[in-house]
Parts: C-alpha cells; structure tokens; sequence
C-alpha cells in the first residue's frame, strides 16, 4: 500500500471513529429523556431503565438492550379498544431501523429452534392494522420456545385482556429477565432469557401484579407464578411504575395477594 493510500485509510477510519464517538456521545443520551403520559390519566407509566436507549413507538415503548440483542421491557396502555376481533394478515417481521446501535435481524431466529416471541402480543394490538403491525418489528421479540409461547405465556396474556376488558384499561410491562450468563442463537447472539416478566398495573392504581414465568411449558395455573413485584425489580434492576407515590409504590410491589383480581 502506497504512503497516499495509506494516509487515506486513516482519514477515513479516524472519521468513522468520530462519527461514532458523536453517535455515542450525543445521540443516545437524547433517547433517555422520554416521558410517556396515559392521555386519560396524564399518570407516567414507564419503569426505569439500565439500557440507556428507550424508544417510543405508536402503541408502545421500550427499553433496547444492545448487550442482548432485545428490549429489556417493553411498556404500554391496554384498552378495551385495543382488544377487536379483527382478523387481519400476518404481516412479516421487520428490523426496527429506529434502534440506534442496531436492532437484530429476524434471520438470526431462522433454525435457531426458537418462535420470534411477541413482547407486546399482536392480539394486544388490533385497534387498526398499522397498530397490529408495529408488534412485529424485532426490537419487540425475544426468543420463545414453541410450547412455552404457544402455552403458558399465551394463557397469560390471554388472561391480561380479559382483565384489561374488565377494568377498561391496564397498564402493562413485560419482558425477558436479562442477567447472567444466558443462551445465544444466531450471528448476532440474541439472548435465550431464561425467565420471562409481567408487570401490571390497575387503571385506578389500587391494585398490582407481577408473575416470574420460567422460560418452559407449564400445565400450573397462572397464580402459581405470581410473586411480589419487589423481586422481579431485584433481578431486573429496574424500578416498576416509579411516578407511583413512594408509599403506595411500597405498598403494592411488597405484595403477592391477587384475590382481587378476579382469576
């Protein structure tokens, strides 16, 4: 290579360096400062965030974890409104171009053994075709095994509308436990998580649940899974529904009662 060529690859290499340096610097820190409002409400349902990088979407917001290829909670109202009968076509997955350091490729799931696991479900999405649309960009799937997305947590999230229909309304997080030294699949090393998390929140803000599902079948019923919100915050270290006042947010997190939740 020639001093001039040489002298040239430099310069455009110390210019990527930069560009990604700027990318870094000036870019990311801009994505943090999202505050999502329930426009009923005007109540700020996100949770907190480890990731630094937090997206808002049309119908939904979440939390992209670069280190897994993932979000690492995926937050949103259910309405009644958003739950129709509306059977439309499944559309194919997208990469979400919105994801600044690069969400993976739907590919990496090709052969893997693993469904392309909605964290958002589509049926939480049928108000309109382009809400049921944006569920499948890959920025809001994670690696499920066939009979545990197709079983448990499909009963799971079965029973959230049904509560979301209810009560009118349910604020909702949800998403794989990203910790420790998890199973990898495709060339881009998309994280197996090993448990899977839902969070939620009563319209009236009286009442909270939290279930620790593993990441397998299960023919237990869904209230086996229930545990206190507290330790799902412990092994996410991520604080759920923060804008709660302290004693209330206290209160209903320290608690694994759910008889009133109409099972």
């Amino acid at each position: 290579m020639s001093k001039s060529s040489f002298s040239i690859l430099i310069i455009v290499l110390g210019t990527l360096m930069s560009c990604r340096e700027i990318l870094s610097e000036k870019t990311l820190p801009e994505i943090i400062a999202v505050d999502v409002q329930d426009k009923f409400s005007g109540f700020n349902y996100l949770p907190t965030n480890t990731t630094g990088a937090v997206y808002k979407k049309e119908t939904y917001t979440l939390s992209y974890s670069e280190d897994y290829e993932q979000a690492e909670w995926v937050a949103y109202v259910l309405k009644t409104s958003d739950i129709k009968d509306n059977d439309y076509k499944r559309p194919y997955f997208q990469i979400d171009d919105a994801i600044l350091t690069g969400a993976a490729d739907w590919r990496n799931y090709k052969k893997s053994g693993y469904n392309k696991g909605h964290l958002c479900p589509a049926g939480d999405r049928r108000a309109s075709f382009e809400d049921f649309k944006e569920t499948f960009l890959t920025s809001n799937i994670a690696p499920q095994k066939y009979n545990f997305n197709a079983g448990i947590w499909n009963r799971l999230e079965q029973k959230v509308r049904y509560w979301a229909k209810k009560q009118d309304s349910i604020y909702v997080i949800t998403g794989g436990v990203l910790s420790g030294n998890l199973k990898k699949i495709g060339y881009e090393n998309v994280a197996v998580p090993d448990y899977f998390y839902k969070v939620l929140l009563s319209k009236d803000k009286k009442k909270m649940i939290g279930f620790l599902v593993p990441h397998e079948d299960s023919n237990k019923p869904l209230y086996s899974f229930i545990v206190p919100v507290d330790s799902i915050e412990k092994i996410t270290k991520i604080d759920f529904f923060p804008s709660l006042d302290d004693a209330l947010e206290n209160k209903l997190e320290a608690s694994k009662e759910y008889n009133n939740w109409d099972f």
